[in-house]
């Protein structure tokens, strides 16, 4: 006799990677703080959530984890925007304003959150840092949508300030060249289909290794069992996105293959030094027998319109709201070089090969196939046993181009990470107008130094500046 299982009118089943995110060890939760230009209205904010983030039924519902025969699922609730909604009473002269403000994300990251309600939350801190004249701090648990999902979230909120009717826009993806020539075109085709297939196997042959294989070695960065690291500690720094450009057009690169080139060698210097300082002899390690690697995100949508983001917030809409995310294992590159460039260009070598594969599908189809024949336990155990393998997750999501409001607040910057993931550190970077903002999410049991490590990564970008100018000025001959 066939068994047909129905879902509840009104309810809504719960995606694998939602569930993912929502298991004991990985709760994950997505931390964005966005700086305004001025003060915040708290009464402002709360009937713009109303209009907006509420038509979005993801965030006004219950995630109920399932238990036994119960599949996990999405129960509608009435949401009292208030209750999401928190506004600190702050001394505005407050010593050190930027270190509450760390101190004050790291605490709201770990702080209890009713699982009776939607799981989000919204906090208005109406204090002046070196960036900003107010902030909002958001903490949005991560089963109701990835990176892209909240950008498009913050997008569908925002209007341009110069045309306050507007939507923001953001980067415009380069449209590949397209020959008028029919037989060159079909034989281009056909090598990249070619090496597509064969990038494929490889990457996802090495994927399948590392699976199996020993996890990273001991480092300055991962020195804790495994089971025990988690982030605790939240910074971020905002930098200069017209230096990133400056080296992404003198080598003729990406934006994400000069952040990736950069984080690496700043990681690189990082390691470098806390090994140089290192006083007996056997606890002195060469970066050339280091073998780490990093998980970095791919977003799996097709359609990145600003228009298609917008959309997501809306019934009925074809763009794909949630978790629609896959990732790849990539090598970093630590040994010390004398030219700095070359981390860049290692970097761009790795993504090419990655981006040009299926292994972003082939990590989002094994997770939902793992869950789908043996069950949550397997997926869990997967997910732990992969990020395992890594030392540090890499995310980057591209903001709007230009400056945006968000409920006739003016935006100074966005900086978002994730907690929940066991490594010791996660580095996620977005981007704002003119801006990068780089935010690390660390352990401070391994990493004490967040700030020097920092450091070392603004330090890198500058030095790399440095250097494709001192290129362009001798091929200039001055």
């Amino acid at each position: 006799m066939a068994i047909e299982k129905q879902v509840i009118v009104g309810e809504i089943p719960v995606s694998p990677f939602s569930r993912l995110f929502s298991m004991p060890g990985l709760d994950c939760f997505n931390i964005v703080t966005i700086g305004f230009k001025n003060e915040a209205s708290p009464s402002a904010f709360i009937e713009g959530l109303k209009n907006t983030l509420l038509n979005h039924p993801r965030f006004s519902c219950i995630l109920e984890t399932g238990s036994g025969e119960h599949k996990p699922r999405w129960i509608p609730t009435n949401v009292n925007v208030k209750d999401h909604v928190v506004v600190p009473n702050i001394d505005p002269t407050i010593e050190n304003p930027d270190q509450f403000l760390e101190d004050y994300t790291s605490n709201m990251v770990f702080s209890p959150i009713d699982v009776c309600k939607p799981l989000w939350e919204i906090h208005i801190l109406n204090i002046k840092t070196s960036d900003a004249e107010s902030l909002l701090v958001a903490r949005f648990h991560h089963s109701l949508g990835d990176g892209m999902s909240l950008m498009s979230l913050l997008l569908a909120c925002s209007r341009k300030t110069s045309d306050p009717g507007a939507l923001p826009t953001l980067v415009a993806q380069k449209k590949s060249k397209v020959t008028n020539v029919v037989w060159w075109s079909l034989v281009s085709r056909l090598w990249l289909i070619i090496k597509l297939m064969f990038n494929t196997v490889v990457e996802v042959f090495k994927f399948l290794l590392i699976l199996c294989s020993v996890r990273d070695n001991a480092t300055p960065l991962m020195e804790k069992p495994r089971a025990t690291l988690t982030p605790n500690k939240f910074i971020h720094r905002v930098i200069s996105l017209d230096d990133v450009k400056v080296v992404k057009n003198a080598m003729n690169m990406t934006v994400n293959d000069v952040i990736l080139g950069m984080v690496q060698a700043g990681l690189s210097r990082y390691l470098s030094q806390k090994y140089d300082s290192e006083t007996n002899p056997k606890l002195k390690k060469s970066l050339e027998n280091i073998c780490l690697r990093g998980v970095v995100f791919f977003n799996l949508r097709s359609n990145k319109k600003i228009e298609d983001l917008a959309k997501m917030m809306e019934k009925g809409s074809t763009s794909r709201w949630g978790n629609s995310i896959g990732y790849v294992m990539i090598p970093l590159w630590m040994k010390s070089e004398n030219d700095i460039l070359e981390y860049i260009r290692r970097s761009k070598t790795i993504m090419d090969r990655k981006k040009l594969s299926l292994e972003p599908l082939f990590s989002y189809t094994l997770f939902k196939l793992t869950v789908e024949v043996f069950g949550y336990k397997a997926l869990r155990t997967l997910a732990m046993r992969i990020f395992g393998r890594s030392t540090v997750v890499l995310s980057n999501v591209a903001g709007p181009t230009e400056e945006i409001s968000l409920f006739d607040h003016q935006i100074s910057y966005v900086a978002a990470s994730i907690s929940g993931f066991p490594q010791a550190l996660i580095v996620h970077i977005t981007s704002y107008v003119n801006k990068a903002i780089i935010n690390l999410g660390v352990d401070l049991d391994v990493i004490p130094d967040p700030h020097h490590l920092c450091d070392h990564i603004v330090e890198a970008l500058q030095i790399m500046k440095s250097a494709v100018e001192e290129e362009i000025s001798a091929d200039l001959g001055v």
